[in-house]
């Protein structure tokens, strides 16, 4: 008996030797140029935002929860509308562990090593934050390396090399390219448009959040929202003045700018500011009650005699494009309220349901955008 349980010990050492002799190490740059090298595909994955499964659904749209042992507790206060779709298609969601933030201090380290992870899924943003705090190497002691992406700070640039990284760390790669290549036909029926065209650009100031505060007013610089309105063929008014991705312009310069277009970028924030004044895009939008709030925006002292308020040209679109892969979908309908004579033909709610189809686990609804032109 005690011979036949030694072979079986043995045996089962052999196979685990073997399985670690055909573990795949790859190594992969991440966005910030560190080099990374771990097992492949990575089968256990805390995400540091938890909106970084706007990336991870794309890839694994079956199952995009399976290799997620943790996740930063944000998607369902930034993002409670998409958060119900994904909990109502994948309960197990409200049972996975959550953490604090990294750039707050409150990441637990302890509690992230219990859950024995092969990699941690980091934003950008939080890096200077991590490092300060000694994170990155406490959980490189435990052997738990950090994977630094990014879709926010400079989405246009970073978006697509993040899918890449994400596509290798979990064995997706044909996965992320069939979305890449979609996504960047997506924004060549923009840019080449406006490459060739060449249209004057109407000046147009980015409301970041607008009505989530009493103060006016975030915006955004060459990144990000920024960007988007460039590449729609307009001229963002904060660019020159906000130097950065985000940043704040006072009322005089609004009024002094004298935009041309506004677009407030807006959410469901309940959890944050109950009740508040910001426009509330998402799916399943209330249209009326979000036209009321935006017509309300435009009462404010920043909005006093600007051309966009005077023409109706004062539009809303769902924050969340600011920090998702689905920036192209933003840029198609920036394109459309800046142009509309050489836009006449692109459909951006057509995208946005075609993204859904092909590429999201969960069903398209309406409520990402609205203007006051609207009929």
């Amino acid at each position: 008996m005690a011979s036949h349980v030694s072979k079986l010990l043995l045996g089962a050492l052999a196979a685990l030797s073997c399985s670690a002799a055909v573990a795949d190490d790859i190594t992969v740059t991440d966005v910030t140029g560190r080099q990374v090298t771990l097992d492949a595909p990575a089968e256990r994955v805390i995400l540091g935002e938890g909106r970084q499964i706007y990336l991870l659904g794309l890839l694994e749209p079956e199952a995009p929860f399976d290799h997620v042992v943790g996740w930063r507790e944000d998607f369902s206060q930034a993002d409670p509308d998409n958060y119900a779709r994904y909990a109502e298609r994948f309960p197990e969601i409200e049972d996975l562990p959550t953490f604090g933030g990294f750039k707050d201090g409150t990441f637990d380290v302890e509690q992230a090593a219990s859950l024995t992870p092969d990699v941690v899924l980091m934003n950008i943003e939080a890096k200077a934050a991590t490092e300060d705090a000694g994170y990155d190497d406490k959980l490189a002691e435990l052997d738990i390396p950090i994977v630094y992406v990014d879709f926010r700070e400079d989405p246009i640039a970073h978006t697509i090399p993040s899918m890449r990284i994400i596509g290798q760390l979990m064995g997706d790669e044909t996965a992320a390219e069939t979305f890449i290549d979609f996504a960047e036909a997506q924004m060549t029926r923009v840019t080449d448009v406006i490459e060739d065209a060449d249209p004057e650009r109407p000046s147009v100031f980015i409301d970041r959040a607008g009505g989530y505060s009493d103060e006016c007013c975030m915006s955004f610089g060459p990144a990000n929202f920024g960007e988007y309105v460039t590449l729609a063929g307009g001229r963002n008014i904060a660019e020159g003045i906000i130097p950065n991705s985000f940043g704040n312009l006072n009322p005089e310069q609004i009024i002094a700018a004298d935009p041309e277009h506004v677009v407030v970028t807006g959410g469901n924030w309940d959890a944050y500011v109950p009740g508040g004044d910001w426009v509330g895009m998402g799916p399943g939008a209330d249209m009326d009650k979000a036209r009321a709030k935006l017509e309300a925006l435009t009462e404010r002292t920043a909005m006093t005699g600007i051309r966009a308020v005077e023409s109706d040209n004062v539009h809303a679109i769902w924050h969340q494009f600011y920090n998702s892969p689905y920036y192209f979908v933003a840029v198609q309908q920036l394109a459309k309220w800046l142009h509309p004579e050489l836009f006449e033909d692109l459909d951006p709610e057509a995208t946005m349901r075609e993204l859904h189809e092909r590429f999201l686990p969960i069903d398209y609804e309406p409520g990402y955008w609205i203007s006051l032109n609207d009929e």
